[in-house]
C-alpha cells in the first residue's frame, strides 16, 4: 500500500544582496559642481573679498593704499552722492514699470494669440541682443533728436507740456532729459521682463480660461483672478531682471542724459576710471549691492511668490 508523503515547500527566490554604494559614485555629484564652484570662487568670490577691503583702505594712489578699516568711507560716500543713489532708484524703477506695462500684452500675445507667428514674433524680441549694447543706444539719440519726427509728434500732442509740468523734459527738447534716459533702459532691458512673463503665461493650462468662461466670468475678471495670479512667478522674474541691471547702469546716463541725471553707475565709473578713488568706489559699489539686495528680498517676500522664495 503506498503511503502519502508531504511534498516540499516550494523554493521561494531570496532577494540578492543590495552592495553598498561605491563612494566614488556619492562623489560624482560634487566633481560635476566644482566647475561652478571654482568659477563662483574666482571671479566673484575673491573679487568681493578685494573690493571690501579696497573700501576700507586710506591713502594715495602715489603712496599707495593700506588697509585701516576706515569704515567712515561708507558715510562720507553715501551722504555725497545719495542723490545720485535716490536717481537710481527712481530711473530703474520707472523702467521697469514701462516694461511691464509693455512687455505684459506682449508676452500674453505671444503665449495665447500668436498661433503660427509665435516664432517670428520671439525672434523680433531677441533680436536687440544681435547688436551691441552701446549701438542700440546711440541709436536713441538719433531717435530723439532735437526736432525729429519723434520729438515733433510729442510736441504735436502736447504731451512735452506734461512730461515738463512732471520735470521729465525740459522744453521742447527730449535728450538730456531723465525721460530720455528712463526711455534707453526701458528700450534696452524690455527683452528681459517679456521673456520670463511668456515662460510663466506659457505654463498656464488653457482648460482654465474655459472653465472661468463656464462659471461666467467676464475676461477681466479671470485675467485677475486666473491669468496674473498664475502669471506672478515672471512677473517677480522679470521686474528683478530688470531693475537690478538698470539700477546699476551707466551707459544710457552717459549718452542720453546729462550732468543732471547722473546715476550712482556714472559715479563708481568717475571714481574708479577717473579720480582713481578707489575705496570711494568701491563703498559705492558695496552700498548699491547692499541696498538693491534689501528691496529684492522684501519686494519676493511681499510677492508670495513660493517659486522664488
Amino acid at each position: 500500500m503506498a503511503t502519502l508523503t508531504e511534498a516540499p515547500p516550494p523554493l521561494t527566490p531570496t532577494a540578492p544582496e543590495k552592495k553598498p554604494p561605491r563612494k566614488r559614485g556619492r562623489l560624482v555629484p560634487y566633481w560635476l559642481l566644482l566647475p561652478g564652484i571654482l568659477w563662483l570662487l574666482v571671479f566673484f568670490a575673491l573679487p568681493m573679498i578685494y573690493q571690501a577691503s579696497t573700501s576700507v583702505q586710506t591713502g594715495s594712489l602715489e603712496a599707495g593704499y593700506k588697509v585701516t578699516w576706515h569704515f567712515a568711507t561708507y558715510w562720507d560716500a553715501l551722504s555725497e552722492y545719495y542723490p545720485q543713489f535716490l536717481r537710481s532708484v527712481l530711473y530703474a524703477g520707472s523702467a521697469t514699470i514701462l516694461c511691464l506695462i509693455l512687455g505684459y500684452p506682449l508676452a500674453y500675445l505671444i503665449a495665447f494669440r500668436a498661433g503660427r507667428w509665435r516664432n517670428l514674433i520671439m525672434i523680433l524680441v531677441i533680436a536687440p541682443f544681435f547688436t551691441s549694447f552701446l549701438i542700440r543706444t546711440l541709436a536713441w539719440k538719433t531717435i530723439l533728436a532735437d526736432g525729429g519726427p519723434v520729438v515733433g509728434a510729442l510736441n504735436t500732442l502736447h504731451v512735452l507740456d506734461v512730461t515738463s509740468w512732471l520735470g521729465m523734459t525740459q522744453g521742447d527738447r527730449v535728450l538730456a532729459t531723465p525721460l530720455a534716459v528712463v526711455c534707453g533702459l526701458t528700450y534696452n532691458f524690455l527683452p528681459f521682463m517679456v521673456l520670463p512673463l511668456y515662460t510663466s503665461l506659457e505654463r498656464i493650462d488653457p482648460r482654465l480660461h474655459e472653465a472661468a468662461g463656464d462659471l461666467y466670468a467676464k475676461p477681466v475678471t479671470t485675467f485677475r483672478k486666473v491669468t496674473f495670479p498664475l502669471s506672478m512667478p515672471g512677473v517677480v522674474s522679470g521686474t528683478l531682471l530688470t531693475f537690478i541691471p538698470a539700477a546699476g547702469d551707466y551707459v544710457n546716463a552717459d549718452l542720453l542724459g546729462s550732468t543732471d541725471t547722473r546715476m550712482v553707475g556714472n559715479v563708481i565709473q568717475t571714481q574708479f576710471l577717473r579720480i582713481l578713488d578707489y575705496p570711494t568706489a568701491a563703498a559705492l559699489s558695496f552700498i548699491l549691492m547692499a541696498a538693491i539686495l534689501v528691496m529684492v528680498t522684501v519686494y519676493i517676500r511681499r510677492s508670495g511668490t513660493e517659486d522664488l522664495v
